[in-house]
């Protein structure tokens, strides 16, 4: 039986290994058919599906505050551009499948694709806001094909989430292929303040090649300020989420 989705996160037992800040994340999505991307996911996973769709996210933020749960931070703001799928696995427990995480910072390619194995990726990026805008744009550097993306959104009212954009947002951990097992990584933090959002300009260069979504706009965009993100140790994907007192 899959997990309820929920915009709370379950409790994260510890010890905890990470924090982050996600801030200024705009999300966009593209529903697309289970079928079609059932072989990007990992040994013991398969595609999450809302009302029989899965959904391709990308999704441009800054990053801040980087470090371990106590003390100061080890890196300063960056940014991320990632492709995201959304996963469930055998015990019924969901979670997202990284297609690509680009960064500016080489740094943090190399210790993220070294101890998680995640396909963080080199870029020249930028962010910027003027007059209600937020502006990403990404160029890829190493590893892989020539990519680029540019996105544009203007934020607006709040926006009251529903079954799809909890399904959307509210994931409490990721799946990854290391080391010839497949892992789930979890995560916490406070429950998302979403905003609509008006997509004034995307271009893409191959970033969502793979998927083969070509010029199609997408289904769904929304924009956040963002939250205050906390990760737990990884534990093997068959491992069931255990019940822990607080």
């Amino acid at each position: 039986m899959r997990e309820a989705v929920t915009p709370d996160a379950p409790y994260l037992p510890k010890p905890r290994i990470l924090r982050q800040d996600w801030l200024n994340l705009s999300f966009l999505h593209w529903a697309v058919d289970p079928p079609s991307v059932v072989h990007f996911f990992p040994p013991g996973t398969e595609p999450d599906t809302f009302e029989g769709r899965t959904y391709v996210g990308l999704v441009p933020f800054q990053m801040a505050n980087t470090g371990f749960p106590h003390g100061p931070a080890l890196i300063g703001t960056f940014l991320e551009t990632n492709v995201r799928l959304y996963s469930v696995d055998r015990t019924g427990r969901r979670g997202v499948v990284f297609l690509s995480l680009d960064t500016n910072r080489l740094d943090v390619v190399a210790a993220a694709r070294t101890a998680f194995g995640l396909p963080y990726r080199w870029a020249r990026m930028s962010y910027q806001q003027h007059n209600g805008l937020h502006t990403y744009e990404s160029v890829l550097r190493w590893p892989g094909p020539a990519a680029a993306s540019t996105v544009t959104v203007r934020p607006s009212t709040t926006l009251i989430p529903g079954p799809l954009e909890h399904f959307l947002t509210a994931r409490w951990g990721l799946h990854v292929a290391r080391a010839g097992r497949t892992w789930y990584l979890p995560n916490d933090h406070p429950t998302w303040v979403l905003r609509t959002a008006e997509l004034v300009d995307f271009e893409d260069h191959g970033l969502l090649a793979p998927i083969g979504l070509g010029d199609r706009p997408p289904d769904h965009v929304a924009f956040s300020a963002g939250v205050a993100a906390r990760f737990g140790l990884p534990v093997r994907a068959e491992t069931p989420r255990r019940a822990v007192l607080r």
